[in-house]
């Protein structure tokens, strides 16, 4: 802040964004932050619905087609580790509308794809997008939302993933029959790009963003009128949280003052969790079509999955809240865990319908410990160290999610639906080991 600027009334931005009303405009802003990642968990998952078909046309193998679902997932986790940098550059509102037109378009071509080559580079470029969409809408979500209702906007936030892969299923089990796999994608991309231009149109910059850059004060001034926060004219910005926090310590923080035993835990969690995920994700109707399932069938298996999910991640939210964090999670990995075993003892044929909801379940139990970790390292990670905690444990899981593409194309061909829900039922065992070694859980909320 230069001399002239000392004697004018000063705007503590943060305090003004934790303290004040949630307007109108501010839950508009939420609402699209929220179906990017609708659109996200969305085009993310077309991929898993579409492979039955497409091995089916092309006569390839699933390990033929595994490093075309990896090259989504090494995209997504390219695009998480540069969201910010791109975010802090050139704005949360460019990455957000960037990220949602690149993964747009790069799935509607997949619909021109002669050979599994290309559908792998486009994948590439479609993870990008969407794994930078996740990182910058929550943040946009964080900054426009009230200290007291943050974490249930930036939970609600998250959850979007999984309804975004429910309605995935549903625009599949539509589309497909009729305009095969090259309908399902063309018409999937099709519709984040129309969501990118909406939010060109509408989306705001964020405050904290602007409140960095005194050419754009008057943008902000404006801006906070319509969040109904007056501001005078001839008034100047700050933000004295993010000024303490950067003098964060680095990434060697995370291992001393006690912290290596659940900082290596948690990476470990989140590493296994993120197998089964995105086991679930991308192998599990390719699972079930190849146990003799409708095409129809097998992709309702991954929409339960994902509903499970949604209701998973919110009731784990709650529990936590009233329980603390241990036993919520413990009980979710081990029941996680026991119904992809149970699973396994099914005769597919002759109990679809407990099948599928038997893997809805199981996907509540999933989903309900992937969404409420990232509360946990928000918990065990001081302030200074907070984000760079977190991010690195989803980084470490991001290996996992990789791995996945290999192992569930793998085990599926080897050991068909048993040695696969296997595979799931001992991912989440060993999360459950990891979250008992871990020793800074959340506490209950204090209700007295």
């Amino acid at each position: 802040m230069n001399d002239r600027n000392l004697h004018l009334p000063t705007v503590d931005i943060g305090r003004t964004l934790d303290e004040g009303p949630f307007s109108a405009f501010q839950r508009i802003v939420v609402l699209l932050c929220a179906l990017s990642i609708v659109m996200d968990g969305f085009d993310g998952q077309l991929i898993g619905f579409a492979i039955p078909s497409l091995i089916k046309e092309w006569g390839i193998t699933r390990n033929a087609f595994a490093p075309a679902v990896a090259a989504g997932l090494v995209g997504m986790g390219v695009g998480s580790a540069f969201a910010g940098l791109f975010a802090d550059r050139f704005g949360r509102r460019w990455a957000i509308i960037a990220s949602v037109l690149v993964f747009g378009l790069a799935t509607s071509s997949i619909a021109l794809s002669p050979d599994v080559m290309t559908i792998a580079i486009l994948r590439f470029f479609a993870g990008l997008g969407i794994g930078g969409a996740l990182p910058s809408s929550t943040t946009m979500t964080a900054e426009f939302t009230p200290a007291r209702r943050r974490t249930l906007a930036v939970t609600a936030t998250i959850v979007c993933v999984p309804l975004g892969g429910m309605l995935a299923g549903l625009f599949a089990s539509v589309v497909l029959p009729h305009y095969g796999w090259r309908g399902l994608f063309l018409i999937g991309g099709t519709l984040p790009v129309a969501l990118a231009l909406l939010l060109f149109f509408v989306m705001p910059e964020s405050p904290r963003y602007l409140a960095r850059r005194n050419e754009r004060w008057n943008e902000l001034r404006e801006l906070l009128t319509r969040m109904s926060r007056s501001v005078r004219s001839d008034a100047v910005f700050a933000d004295q949280k993010e000024q303490k926090a950067e003098q964060r310590p680095g990434f060697r923080a995370l291992f001393t003052d006690g912290q290596g035993r659940d900082t290596i835990a948690i990476w470990i969690a989140f590493f296994m969790n993120l197998i089964a995920v995105y086991s679930a994700f991308s192998w599990l109707p390719t699972m079930l079509a190849g146990e003799g399932l409708s095409p129809a069938v097998a992709g309702s298996g991954l929409t339960a999955y994902n509903l499970g999910g949604v209701f998973g991640a919110l009731g784990c939210a709650v529990a936590i809240g009233r329980f603390g964090s241990r036993w919520p999670l413990l009980v979710c990995c081990l029941t996680a865990s026991a119904s992809a075993l149970f699973l396994r003892g099914l005769d597919v044929s002759a109990h679809t319908t407990l099948l599928v909801f038997g893997i809805g379940l199981h996907g509540l139990f999933v989903n309900a410990v992937q969404s409420t970790m990232y509360a946990l390292c928000a918990y065990v990670y001081p302030t200074e160290v907070r984000a760079t905690g977190t991010a690195s444990a989803l980084a470490f899981g991001r290996l996992g999610a990789i791995l996945s593409a290999f192992a569930g194309a793998f085990v599926i061909t080897r050991g068909g639906a048993s040695a696969y829900l296997g595979m799931l039922g001992g991912a989440m065992l060993m999360v459950f080991i990891c979250l008992m070694i871990v020793r800074r859980h959340i506490p209950p909320v204090n209700r007295a």
